[in-house]
């Protein structure tokens, strides 16, 4: 069971995740989209997009710092497990918090304004809930274990993050997680399902970064009148007559 849950279900869940994508993109380009609703509903959207969006930010780089980067190499630096853990818990707290709250206002958009409602798919829905249930459970973490000190300390830098990072390895640590508490395995159990379902849902927009806008031609916009303009024309830029149509 060790072995199932914690090797053989995290590499197929990453798996899934790239071929999933690939095919996706291939075969469904035009599907490759957030599927916006903000032209319905922008009241809750105005406030709930920023919270989610920003937190969420957030919450990646506090993981990208406690999964990928190890102990020894805050150590080396000088930053002390004391530090370490107010940043992880502040910071991390606040914007869990934040990223929680922005998916309620979301979630009750979506629920109670009738054509964002009808727009949402059944997969929409599935993906909500597995959001919401790992949101929740790395705030409970986060709480439970950092603030309140329940089931005593755990240090999941020596126990969650080095088995993340033995999957990529390939030479998986399942062992480690067989030992983390409960809430730790279960934040990890339901993401490994969410980025199982990633290629498949609407999160895809997530790697949709527009980097060709950065060396896009200019757009020239033409004029159908034959009175020109009350600016002076720039060197370089002649005037083009075209037949109207």
């Amino acid at each position: 069971m060790t072995t199932l849950l914690w090797v053989i279900v995290p590499y197929v869940a990453l798996a899934i995740f790239v071929v999933g994508h690939i095919w996706r993109y291939r075969y469904d380009k035009f599907g490759w989209t957030t599927r916006s609703s903000q032209l319905y509903e922008d009241r809750l959207l105005r406030w709930g997009s920023p919270l989610f969006h920003f937190g969420i930010l957030f919450v990646f780089l506090g993981h990208l710092m406690g999964l990928v980067i190890p102990k020894n190499w805050t150590d080396a630096i000088g930053m002390s497990e004391e530090l370490y853990h107010a940043l992880a818990i502040g910071v991390g707290g606040i914007a869990g918090f934040c990223t929680l709250l922005g998916l309620v206002l979301l979630i009750y958009r979506r629920r109670t304004t009738g054509p964002v409602f009808r727009a949402t798919t059944k997969m929409d829905k599935a993906m909500y809930f597995a959001l919401a249930l790992v949101i929740l459970l790395g705030l409970w973490n986060t709480v439970a274990g950092g603030v309140l000190n329940l089931g005593g300390h755990y240090n999941y830098r020596t126990g969650v993050s080095e088995w993340w990072r033995s999957i990529f390895y390939f030479q998986p640590k399942p062992e480690l997680m067989a030992q983390a508490p409960l809430g730790f395995q279960l934040h990890a159990m339901t993401a490994m399902v969410l980025f199982a379902m990633w290629p498949f849902t609407r999160l895809v927009h997530v790697f949709s970064v527009p980097l060709f806008y950065l060396w896009r031609p200019y757009v020239v916009y033409r004029s159908r009148s034959d009175r020109l303009g009350s600016r002076s024309q720039p060197r370089g830029w002649d005037r083009v007559d075209s037949p109207r149509r």
